[in-house]
């Protein structure tokens, strides 16, 4: 066989981006570019609809490696060994030290305790027995006293005879999350700030490999923020600790070792890639400006854990779909440790069958999915690179913002960092009602037949946070929330009415016509009271008014919607809506459609809603559950 010298595509001559662009305008067919191919992201970012080798020009890190600063692609070069978080949010040590060396020897690494209960160093005995060290790593908080908390896991390793590196991990040590959650300081600003030297000296000294510093950037991220938000306040709450620390004796290369991130993960899979990519080039910048004398000082911890914005009650088992893809996000992003949370956590306490799920997600994805073995494998990706820069130079625009108000501390005393994130979680939450966002299985193919309230323990109880004596709130707090809470609310008032006696109220779809239109418009209908838990009765379609109406009247439906085509209501909505009203004047009459033209007429014939793609989704549900008698 002769041997071929040319390479394979060298036929083919090169086609400039002008090309591409003529032809994308050319198919357009005079339609608007921006407005059909341009993603407006709500961090103020656009996206467009393909990148090329040219949208690499100018960014920094496009030849940079993993393992070198400023360590946008991680801080190892070999693969991605993430250490997988399983928390336990009990307090009893006996019975969390039970659950977590069962969860160890089943992949967890990273182990979470709630410190609460821990006094001694006995405590701690009984809390950590056989847990292997350095092998697994710890997350601590709850304490009452973070540096008394340090002291006494340095007189645990030295009881157990423990080199003190073996000790590693985190602790959740966040005063200025604090003061978000609770309003107010924990002492006072200066008492706060202080107790944050306090713990870098004793990191330092006792415990140098554990984190000591742990910015909440999950927090913003759960109270709706957007990712450039979580980025821009998560890095002025670093570089406040960070000012401070260095104002008092400490150095970048004595803080920034201990000092980590935890962001949430949200379902914007390719951004939140991006976005974790983004703060270690945001914090190898800021830490730079500090002057290091160790480059690994620019290294950035990030722990992620999945979002809580975008989790339900109903329909719970969507969300393992949910934290699989957030989890592949954070760990292709480069997270050193992810924590999934258990789906059902969010109407009870997880139980053995859910953290278990809730680990193997990461098992899978280490041992089957191989995503481990990879460091950095968006690197090179013409969209995930420029992705990466757009976001770090959003956050970083906003993080001068706030440094210019004189840090982050100042900027939530002026309401600025509350303000913003509640602006955006109120745009967010609009546009879940209105439909411009899904989320499965809640306010878009809701599962009409699932009952909850029985499964139900506790819905979004949010322990605030108590200062040292108990002062109240000064600041504005930071509202943590999901996006689906009102949706859940809507049906489990549904099912609560049905459980003290009332009876489930059905939908009678009452379709005629236009054979499209009908079967379009009663799906709409069916997902659309579907979000409220209502019984749908659907139909093949009638022939005659009096057919329909018949139908309708007998099977005692508390609501009938006509579902037809806008011409042909013209002709069949009014005469259906009076003979029904005439029959039973207690009958919802919905129409599925908003014909412009006939709606004043129609109102006056007795149409109680209209129901179309504009309609305020979980606004209607509330006024037809109150016009049935079901309290909110």
């Amino acid at each position: 066989m002769e041997k071929n010298d040319h390479k394979l595509f060298s036929e083919f001559p090169p086609v400039s981006t002008d090309e591409w662009e003529a032809k994308i305008i050319e198919d357009l067919k005079g339609a608007d570019y921006q407005k059909k191919l341009i993603w407006k992201t709500p961090e103020g970012i656009d996206v467009k609809p393909y990148y090329r080798a040219e949208d690499l020009d100018g960014i920094m890190n496009e030849s940079s490696y993993p393992g070198v600063a400023p360590f946008i692609r991680g801080n190892s070069a070999d693969g991605n060994n993430w250490e997988i978080r399983q928390e336990i949010p009990l307090s009893d040590p006996i019975e969390a030290n039970r659950i977590a060396r069962d969860a160890f020897a089943k992949g967890a690494i990273s182990l979470g305790f709630d410190t609460s209960g821990i006094l001694s160093v006995n405590d701690l005995e009984v809390l950590l027995k056989g847990i292997p060290f350095p092998e697994a790593s710890l997350y601590l908080g709850a304490a009452s006293s973070y540096p008394t908390l340090l002291k006494l896991i340095s007189g645990y390793a030295a009881k157990r005879k423990l080199p003190p590196t073996f000790i590693r991990g985190s602790i959740d040590f966040d005063p200025i999350s604090y003061i978000l959650l609770s309003g107010n300081f924990w002492k006072s600003q200066e008492d706060d700030l202080a107790e944050v030297a306090e713990i870098v000296k004793l990191g330092k000294e006792l415990l140098p490999n554990l984190k000591v510093i742990n910015v909440n950037g999950q927090y913003f991220h759960n109270a709706g923020a957007t990712l450039v938000q979580e980025l821009a306040f998560s890095m002025a709450s670093a570089n406040e600790y960070l000012a401070y620390c260095n104002g008092n004796g400490l150095t970048v290369d004595d803080v920034s070792p201990r000092l980590g991130f935890a962001f949430g993960i949200g379902s914007n899979y390719f951004m939140e890639i991006a976005k974790l990519r983004a703060a270690r080039l945001l914090w190898s910048r800021i830490a730079s400006q500090y002057k290091p004398g160790n480059a690994d000082s620019l290294k950035t911890c990030l722990h992620s854990t999945t979002s809580h914005w975008n989790k339900t009650v109903y329909d719970p088992h969507v969300n393992i779909l949910r934290t699989t893809t957030e989890a592949m996000s954070a760990i292709l992003g480069g997270a050193n440790s992810v924590l999934i949370t258990p789906f059902d956590t969010f109407y009870k306490d997880a139980d053995d069958f859910s953290e278990r799920i809730a680990r193997n997600q990461q098992v899978i994805l280490r041992e089957e999915a191989y995503l481990g073995k990879v460091a950095d494998a968006g690197a090179g990706s013409y969209y995930i690179e420029s992705l990466t820069h757009s976001i770090a130079e959003a956050a970083w625009k906003l993080f001068l913002e706030v440094e210019e108000m004189g840090g982050m501390i100042e900027a939530i005393k002026k309401n600025f960092i509350q303000e913003s994130i509640e602006k955006i979680a109120s745009q967010r939450l609009s546009d879940i009602v209105n439909r411009r966002t899904f989320i499965l299985g809640t306010n878009q193919y809701p599962n009409t037949g699932e009952m909850m309230l029985g499964k139900i323990q506790m819905i979004d109880e949010e322990v605030e946070p108590e200062s040292a004596d108990g002062k109240p709130a000064i600041f504005k707090k930071l509202e943590i929330g999901r996006g689906a809470e009102a949706f859940d609310d809507l049906r489990l008032n549904t099912e609560i009415f049905v459980n003290e006696g009332g009876k489930r109220p059905a939908v009678f779809l009452l379709t005629m016509g236009n054979l499209a239109m009908r079967k379009a418009r009663a799906m709409f209908s069916t997902n659309f009271f579907g979000c409220a838990g209502y019984e749908i009765i659907d139909n093949n379609g009638f022939k005659t008014v009096e057919e329909g109406v018949r139908a309708a009247i007998s099977s005692e439906a508390e609501i009938v919607v006509i579902c037809s085509s806008d011409e042909e209501y013209a002709e069949i909505a009014s005469p259906l809506v009076k003979a029904i009203k005439d029959q039973n004047d207690k009958t919802l009459v919905v129409l599925a459609g908003y014909p412009k033209e006939l709606i004043e007429s129609l109102k006056n014939d007795g149409f109680d809603e209209f129901i179309h793609v504009r309609s305020n989704l979980l606004e209607t549900l509330r006024n037809i559950q109150k016009k049935l008698g079901i309290a909110g």
